[in-house]
């Protein structure tokens, strides 16, 4: 499972114009879901995200965590970070997870943020062609790789 954490002041997710989701101050997440992923990769990365600590204290140093500050988080799937691009010029997305399972993670995904403590959880529409606004703060822009926490 992969994710590219965004510190934002603000993000969006607008649908046919509309905008579905909206945050301020917090993080915009990228979720990819690989085959291979279950319920225990969703975990760690929830409880690894809720508890970065990339967030400026009154000292301005990266000393605090979404969880502590109680940022926003909004989460958006992304089977296109699951790319494999090794070979020709065109990316192969065999690596991600199927539509079903990819979405019972992104929604468990989800459940471990609030069970780590995020209040607010914001979400895209899963499979839908959405179009992402963000203001990116810093920027401040992290990847985490299951495989390698």
């Amino acid at each position: 499972m992969k994710a590219v954490l965004q510190r934002v002041q603000e993000a969006s997710v607008s649908i046919n114009g509309d905008v579905v989701s909206h945050i301020s101050k917090g993080f915009l997440i990228l979720l990819g879901i690989e085959a291979q992923d279950g319920e225990e990769q969703a975990r760690i990365l929830a409880n690894k995200t809720a508890s970065l600590r990339v967030f400026e204290d009154e000292n301005g140093k990266l000393n605090l965590s979404a969880l502590e500050t109680g940022f926003s988080v909004l989460v958006v799937s992304n089977f296109t970070l699951c790319a494999d691009c090794k070979k020709g010029k065109r990316p192969s997305f065999t690596k991600a997870a199927p539509p079903k399972e990819a979405k019972n993670l992104y929604e468990a995904f989800c459940g471990y943020l609030k069970d780590a403590g995020i209040s607010e959880i914001k979400t895209g529409c899963f499979g839908a062609d959405m179009k992402v606004s963000l203001v990116n703060d810093g920027p401040v822009t992290i990847l985490l790789d299951t495989k390698e926490l």
